[in-house]
């Protein structure tokens, strides 16, 4: 049975605000996440999700002063509310795509966020979509994730923006994050938290090599090359087991698959 999963607060700075938007691929909705060093006065938010009034409402009771709105990548249920938020708490929003930014500043890759003595180390984690960025909190040792990895099963790579080389790096990166730092716990976009950072990372390394194995299984079946393959013929073969509800889903990740093998 699934793990039932409503938000809360984890560590010594962070709360999840659960958003009303549950479905096939933001399973119970999206975590909103407000981090704030204890006794500070101002909070981070990450990824305000949809622009649903009564979420809002509690992410700013939460959030109380907000210093800055965080985007962990540009798809629609973590940034849709993202500069309506802003704009009603007086923050800016940071993104890695310009287009989703409100101010003046960027967000990307070794930035470190300061904020009444909360530090925030953004770490690059391309692949479920070009622009994913992950937060690592070093005083909780979480790392927050956003899409690259979920509370729940597996994150979808979404070709063509996302790219497997790019999302199979990100993972050794956040391995490596774990081991050598002692990040012990993911807090992700959706899903609940992971309290063994290390073992669901290499769940999903061990998942993407299997699955890219499998796939090259059924080019060899077919007959096929990477670039010829029809990827709807290759879904019905990997994801026989799988709900037909979410072959949509897995289509974007074989073809995925499909042009990382075709390049090498």
């Amino acid at each position: 049975m699934n793990e039932s999963w409503s938000g809360g607060a984890f560590g010594e700075r962070g709360q999840c605000i659960l958003a009303p938007n549950p479905g096939i691929m933001s399973l119970d909705g999206t975590n909103t996440w407000v981090l704030r060093e204890p006794g500070a006065r101002r909070s981070v938010v990450i990824d305000p999700g949809p622009l649903d009034e009564g979420h809002l409402d509690a992410v700013a009771e939460a959030a109380g002063e907000v210093a800055t709105v965080l985007l962990t990548h540009h798809h629609y249920d973590h940034s849709e509310a993202a500069r309506a938020f802003a704009e009603r708490v007086g923050a800016g929003v940071r993104a890695l795509d310009p287009e989703y930014r409100l101010g003046t500043e960027g967000l990307g890759d070794g930035d470190v966020i300061e904020v009444d003595g909360l530090e925030i180390r953004v770490v690059g984690t391309p692949g479920h979509t070009s622009d994913s960025l992950s937060f690592w909190l070093p005083a909780d040792g979480a790392v927050l994730t956003g899409d690259t990895v979920l509370g729940r099963g597996t994150t979808v790579v979404a070709h063509p923006d996302g790219e497997l080389g790019a999302y199979l790096d990100s993972l050794d990166r956040l391995h490596a994050l774990a081991s050598e730092h002692g990040v012990g716990s993911v807090w992700p976009g959706h899903g609940p938290v992971i309290g063994n950072a290390l073992g669901a990372l290499d769940y999903y390394i061990a998942h993407r090599r299997e699955r890219l194995g499998q796939v090259e299984e059924a080019l060899s079946g077919l007959g096929t090359t990477p670039a010829e393959a029809d990827p709807r013929a290759i879904v019905e073969i990997v994801y026989a087991d799988v709900d037909q509800v979410l072959w949509g889903a897995a289509e974007l990740s074989v073809r995925a698959q499909l042009a990382y093998l075709a390049e090498r």
